[in-house]
């Protein structure tokens, strides 16, 4: 007989737990809610995926919905570097800096087929059936893309690139808007097309 009974439930965090397990379960749940949702994706399916045991992740995370939480901060993070680097490139003018970002989100889509969309769009198009904690996530990384937009679009104005009469900060909200549209699209159509279209209409509008 065991000289101890396990103790039934999470089991209690400790200092052996492999660090790169986290990053492991940060990676897969990029994948999962970024092909399937949120809700569609099982904390189960997802932890056979990359061969995690529950114990292990209860480690890291409270629940699903931290998780969750953790994945869609741990992207945003992933975004806005990729924002940043092209964005803020000034070997070339602004508004071609907006349309590299927009051609490696293109490349970025086409190299999984258009299986997978933005994460942070996935999410908001399920915001009925997520707790609270989403929506506001969801809203500050939303204003923290268009910050990065608007910064990009007002550097464009300095440049005489578009008129003074036009308000950045109104346009990036607009690029937003349009832009995830344009990736739901895109997975309905598996096709750059409408990433295409959208970035050239965009881009007319600014300079006319």
């Amino acid at each position: 007989m065991d000289n101890q009974k396990r103790q039934r439930g999470r089991p209690k965090k400790n200092q052996d737990a492999d660090p790169n397990t986290k990053a492991v379960l940060l990676r897969a749940g990029l994948v999962w809610l970024t092909s399937s949702g949120f809700n569609q994706s099982s904390l189960d399916t997802i932890l056979s995926s990359v061969q995690v045991p529950k114990g292990s992740f209860y480690h890291y995370f409270e629940n699903k919905e931290a998780y969750g939480l953790e994945v869609l901060a741990h992207y945003r993070q992933y975004f806005e570097a990729k924002l940043s680097k092209h964005l803020n490139d000034t070997r070339y003018p602004p508004l071609q800096r907006l349309s590299h970002f927009m051609s490696d989100a293109s490349n970025g889509m086409a190299k999984y087929q258009f299986s997978r969309g933005c994460l942070i769009g996935n999410l908001e198009l399920e915001l009925p059936q997520l707790p609270n904690t989403f929506r506001h996530a969801i809203v500050a990384t939303y204003s923290s893309w268009q910050a990065l937009v608007a910064n990009c679009l007002k550097q464009a104005q300095a440049q005489a690139e578009i008129t003074a009469d036009k308000d950045p900060a109104a346009l990036a909200e607009v690029f937003w808007i349009g832009w995830e549209g344009a990736v739901a699209r895109a997975r309905l159509l598996q096709s750059a097309q409408p990433l295409q279209q959208f970035g050239q209409f965009f881009l007319k509008q600014l300079t006319h």
